[in-house]
């Protein structure tokens, strides 16, 4: 049977959260995690499924994208990397507008298994985007002490999470009634948001992370200082909260992925402890 493309219903949602969790392991390429999906989850359950994508063949899921406008961002299983049929229908699919992935002239694809699909890619034209960095901490050892206060968020603290959120990146649209969305989704069920405090009882710094069940790396996504508060350590102190956070949830890693030319928040995770791996690139297709 062929490779059927498909986007699932917001009630099919937990077949695809699931084929993410089951996927991601210790030295794996970091691809698509279920905490992806959670944080699109602050625009509501339909419009997640909207933006989702499957590719399966006899009614089992091999690859997941989530669709972000001109991005596709994708995950395979580990078993189906190599397998030339998936490949190809996946090339096909997100190189031609009518098969509702991407749009026409400029888009980009983040694939990081690399691999035939790449490579189809790139003999169609498809450039390397702007580099990025992955960073992991192994989370076998106790994390230290943060040193500052730390408070989880729950549903009477979500004003907190959300101000934090806005004020450490200009363009979020991050509000109370998104927070209390994003918590009501199943990916929820496997993560955490915490807010970090100065000596003045300000909050300066929050991330929310996302386990993929015990002995898997778990992701940080998204975490930030507001600007305000920048230059004096709350950033590697949040990102250490959060290895604690998820160390606390069974994860075996915590993971995470920034932009090279972002300096200020590479430096904060490796003061936190996380280890910078090799630098990946999604691909580009010029309009």
């Amino acid at each position: 049977m062929s490779i059927v493309l498909r986007t699932p219903g917001a009630d099919e949602l937990g077949e695809a959260v699931r084929a993410l969790r089951k996927w991601q392991y210790d030295g794996a390429p970091m691809q698509l995690h279920p905490g992806d999906l959670g944080w699109h989850w602050r625009f509501g359950g339909e419009p997640t499924a909207a933006a989702v994508r499957t590719w399966g063949r006899d009614g089992r899921i091999l690859a997941v994208g989530l669709v972000d406008s001109e991005l596709v961002r994708l995950a395979v299983a580990p078993e189906a990397r190599e397998d030339d049929e998936l490949a190809r229908q996946m090339a096909e699919d997100v190189t031609q507008p009518e098969r509702g992935v991407l749009p026409e002239d400029r888009a980009y694809v983040e694939a990081r298994w690399g691999g035939l699909f790449q490579e189809l890619l790139r003999e169609d034209g498809w450039e390397p985007d702007e580099p990025w960095i992955p960073l992991s901490r192994c989370l076998r050892e106790p994390v230290e002490n943060c040193g500052v206060r730390i408070e989880v968020i729950g549903p009477e603290q979500a004003h907190v999470r959300a101000a934090v959120q806005r004020a450490a990146f200009d363009r979020s649209t991050f509000t109370d009634e998104r927070w209390h969305t994003m918590a009501a989704g199943l990916p929820y069920a496997d993560a955490r948001c915490s807010a970090a405090y100065d000596d003045q009882g300000d909050a300066v710094a929050a991330t929310t992370v996302w386990s993929a069940g015990p002995g898997k790396p778990g992701l940080l996504e998204p975490l930030g200082v507001h600007r305000e508060h920048r230059g004096h350590g709350y950033g590697t102190a949040i990102a250490v909260a959060a290895a604690a956070a998820l160390q606390e949830m069974g994860s075996s890693s915590a993971i995470v992925c920034t932009q090279s030319s972002n300096a200020g928040a590479v430096a904060a995770y490796r003061s936190a402890g996380f280890q910078q791996l090799p630098e990946v690139r999604d691909l580009r297709r010029s309009a």
